[in-house]
């Protein structure tokens, strides 16, 4: 296999990788080292693309795909790996029995496609890790493994509570007078009972996904997270909730003439 074929569409060295949503770069969490430290999403601490001009404290932004196909961190030189659904900084590990389990495993492998602007993560193995004695299943092959920032909603205000409980608090005394019944969200209960039916633009609040939020709270942090999309799934709804999903891949470069950017 050549060496073009291993970088699974990212580029050559060193790049930074931005979400298209709310311009935020990976970022190893704290600057750390140890295994198991979580990539978070964080405003870009150096501008400049070019080596020569750049403050090494921003190396923790800073990623690559070493010579195995493993996507790195520059400042450590560790590997990322997936734990549960979040990146995580992952130390070399010796092979542990029965092989593979969540201590030892394969490092999932990442893509990056120029054509969706996903970056995706692929697994050699079931990625739950299910004891041997468990009842195979090969599901998690069916299903697609995609990278995406998370919105962090505004907390909401004294002003904002308020308002809410003066509306529910009208709306059930003219249900009361006009001799209806105030009106309520359905349950899991009563959607799997059977009494009551949704429509089609209908939604369970806890099916509702946090795509679907605002992402205008005034913290700097953001989350990063690994979806896993089923082959039924319905696609990610909404010019914001898309580029959740999209990422621009920057490469490094060694003179300020030179510009390359892969989109």
């Amino acid at each position: 296999m050549s060496a073009n074929a291993q970088l699974y569409g990212f580029p050559p060295g060193y790049f930074v990788i931005r979400n298209l949503a709310n311009g935020r770069l990976w970022d190893v969490g704290g600057d750390d080292v140890e295994d198991s430290v979580e990539i978070l999403l964080w405003p870009e601490k150096e501008k400049s693309l070019v080596e020569t001009l750049r403050n090494p404290d921003a190396n923790n932004q800073v990623f690559f795909i070493d010579t195995s196909g493993a996507l790195c961190s520059r400042s450590s030189g560790h590997a990322i790996d997936v734990e549960a659904d979040r990146l995580v900084l992952r130390h070399r590990r010796p092979i542990s029995q029965p092989y593979p389990n969540e201590y030892s495993h394969p490092l999932p492998r990442f893509s990056y496609s120029r054509e969706t602007q996903h970056i995706t993560a692929s697994f050699q193995c079931d990625p739950a890790y299910p004891p041997p004695a468990a009842q195979t299943s090969t599901a998690w092959m069916r299903k697609t493994y995609v990278l995406s920032s998370i919105p962090m909603p505004k907390p909401k205000s004294l002003l904002d509570n308020a308002s809410a409980f003066l509306s529910s608090a009208v709306i059930t005394p003219i249900s009361f007078f006009s001799g209806g019944t105030a009106q309520r969200k359905a349950t899991p209960e009563d959607v799997f009972s059977g009494d009551i039916d949704l429509t089609e633009d209908e939604t369970l609040e806890q099916d509702r996904g946090v795509e679907g939020e605002a992402d205008d709270s005034p913290e700097l942090l953001r989350r990063l997270r690994v979806l896993t999309i089923g082959q039924r799934d319905a696609p990610a709804e909404g010019d914001n909730a898309r580029k959740r999903r999209q990422w621009q891949i920057l490469p490094l470069r060694t003179s300020v003439a030179h510009r390359r950017q892969l989109k």
